[in-house]
C-alpha cells in the first residue's frame, strides 16, 4: 500500500505544468517513483546516522544521502 496520497502528487504536477490536466495513471506513476526515491534516500540517511553513532536521522543525513 502506498504511503503518499494521490491528491498532493496531482497538485504538484498541475502546479508545475501550469494547470494541465493529469491522468490518474500519471499521478500514480509519479507517486510510486517518489516513494521509491524516498525509501532509497532514507536507507542511506539511516546508514549515515548509524555511522555517526546516532539512532536519530537528522536533516544533514538526508541532505548528504541525496547526493
Amino acid at each position: 500500500m502506498a504511503d503518499i496520497p494521490l491528491a498532493p502528487v496531482e497538485r504538484i504536477i498541475r502546479r508545475a505544468g501550469g494547470g494541465v490536466r493529469v491522468s490518474e495513471d500519471a499521478t500514480r506513476e509519479l507517486r510510486d517513483f517518489l516513494e521509491e526515491m524516498a525509501e532509497q534516500i532514507s536507507e542511506r540517511a539511516a546508514k549515515l546516522a548509524k555511522h555517526a553513532g546516532r539512532k536519530t536521522v537528522n536533516a544533514e543525513d538526508i541532505k548528504l544521502a541525496r547526493k
